[in-house]
């Protein structure tokens, strides 16, 4: 007899995700994740005393856009979520200021303060390209088949209603889009800042659907587990051991066991082998996966896979330990650090659209920015519970930073010194975080490829260029969540729709997975 029914190799949050689904169906599930605690991406740690880290992920708006939460009944193991309001705050050289509130109505009063003119555009903006922007969700909830691709993405979004205007849009740069669809640079920093969060500039062709997502933030908001992140992992790892499933840490996968052409376990790096009767998932990246095959699939069955584009990262994260918050200049405040709006929202450094591409002009050189856009996270100003009484943690994101250096040198000679320069840039906004950081974790590109197992620092896994999306996502014959062989199948950022926070993977794998072993899509109609 096999030990389970499906096993999984690693437990990311889209592995915990299609396990959770496959668990509830009443199928042995079982997961070997490599490192001491599952997650993945998403997890929290007490990096200092009384200090909760995030090591990934840490804005939780994606998955609000599924039915994962509902579905797995996770307020039931532990997962509470906190509303965050304002969404997003934009400080600028000049002293203003911009905030995104879920309320589209309150957010184009924020915007009128620095362009009325773009108060109205924004409005416009939102409404205009909803439909659009539920059509991508909307595709996203399915596999990225022609019929699915159609259904949703021309005829659901409105594009086929209006084609000469709509595909030109979606078609070109979301750089191009803001720069025609807004006036003051500012407004266009604000759209463009969060559009670049998936990698591609503002110039990249065919790179508009990123910013075209700008109507969804004012549908799911940002929200966050109480007590980090990780809180969400931890409680698909609570729901799946209740409905009788294993999960194995520290355990990591030497190479998978394929037999008379079919996936039928694992043997790990300590010379375990666990067998499975009807599927092998695997969460871990597409590159790593294929290396575990160990040479037992014909070279033509993974070719176009192996040749998906990892890229040279593009981020890196700093986390903080401080002694108060961040205080951004106002030119009508009374100076003081205590929790304000500001505190609760996503903090943006990003003064325009042309400080955006000179960053990436100089990650593109082969070296880090000198002036970074950042994105800075205060989450302990709406969850006490992540520092101790009267502290507070800084999650800093920075773009762009190469994985390989054009200098030749190491991210482990650099690191502290480019983390100094993002603590410096941000400071030119809030003067008084030079002073407040009492304890930090630097994680370089090298540093989320050594701890995380995201290649080369990429944290989409794979490019998430026109390319490398949809069904070529990793590679046009395995866009269906199904590998080089059968029984074995994928989840995870290398997979549909790509990175982030959603699940979506993980829940159109499980779909495949049901459909394949049941011969129906029993709850998800439509994901053959």
């Amino acid at each position: 007899m096999s030990d389970f029914d499906v096993l999984f190799i690693g437990a990311g949050h889209n592995a915990l995700v299609c396990a959770g689904y496959l668990a509830r169906a009443g199928y042995r599930v079982g997961m070997l994740e490599r490192r001491s605690t599952v997650g993945g991406a998403v997890v929290t740690e007490e990096t200092f005393p009384g200090f909760r880290f995030d090591l990934g992920g840490s804005a939780h708006i994606l998955i609000h856009h599924t039915p994962i939460v509902r579905d797995l009944s996770l307020e039931n193991f532990g997962l509470s979520y906190i509303d965050i309001d304002p969404l997003f705050f934009a400080p600028f050289p000049d002293g203003d200021q911009i905030f995104v509130w879920k309320d589209l109505y309150r957010t184009c009063e924020s915007i009128a303060a620095v362009s009325t003119e773009d108060a109205k555009r924004y409005h416009k903006f939102i409404k205009d390209w909803t439909p659009f922007a539920e059509a991508m969700v909307a595709s996203f909830l399915h596999a990225p088949t022609p019929l699915n691709l159609a259904k949703w993405l021309v005829f659901k979004s409105g594009v086929a209603a209006d084609l000469r205007s709509r595909l030109h849009a979606v078609l070109g740069s979301y750089g191009g889009l803001l720069r025609n669809s807004f006036v003051s640079p500012k407004v266009q920093a604000l759209i463009g800042w969060m559009a670049a969060q998936s990698g591609p500039p503002p110039d990249e062709r065919f790179s508009a659907p990123f910013a075209l997502w700008q109507p969804m933030y004012h549908v799911s908001g940002v929200k966050r587990p109480r007590g980090g992140s990780g809180m969400l992992t931890q409680a698909l790892a609570r729901m799946i051991k209740a409905d009788r499933g294993t999960i194995l840490v520290d355990a990591s996968v030497d190479r998978i066991i394929v037999r008379n052409g079919k996936a039928i376990g694992v043997q790990t790096d300590a010379g375990e082998q666990f067998t499975a009767s009807e599927a092998v998932v695997s969460g871990a990246h597409i590159h790593t996966t294929l290396k575990l095959l160990r040479g037992q699939v014909p070279p033509r069955r993974i070719s176009s896979a192996r040749r998906s584009r990892i890229g040279n990262g593009f981020g890196m994260m700093l986390r903080c330990a401080l002694k108060e918050l961040p205080d951004y200049v106002d030119r009508g405040r009374t100076p003081g650090a205590a929790p304000r709006p500001e505190h609760r929202a996503l903090q943006f450094i990003c003064p325009d659209l042309d400080y955006l591409e000179r960053a990436y002009a100089d990650y593109l050189a082969g070296r880090p920015s000198a002036d970074p856009a950042l994105i800075a996270m205060t989450f302990s100003a709406v969850d006490p519970s992540l520092a101790p009484p009267g502290k507070h943690v800084l999650f800093l994101w920075g773009q762009y930073y190469p994985y390989e250096l054009a200098s030749g040198r190491s991210w482990d000679e650099i690191g502290d010194t480019v983390a100094d320069q993002m603590i410096a840039k941000l400071a030119e906004y809030a003067p008084n975080v030079r002073q407040t950081v009492t304890g930090r974790l630097v994680q370089t590109p090298l540093w989320l490829e050594r701890e995380l197992g995201l290649l080369r620092g990429n944290v989409m896994h794979l490019e998430m260029s026109v390319n490398q999306m949809f069904a070529m996502r990793p590679s046009l014959g395995m866009s269906n969540y199904r590998g080089p062989v059968k029984g074995l199948y994928l989840t995870g950022a290398s997979t549909h729709p790509g990175g982030g926070i959603m699940g979506a993977s993980g829940r159109n794998a499980a779909a495949a997975i049901l459909y394949d072993l049941d011969r129906k899509p029993l709850i998800f109609p439509g994901i053959r």
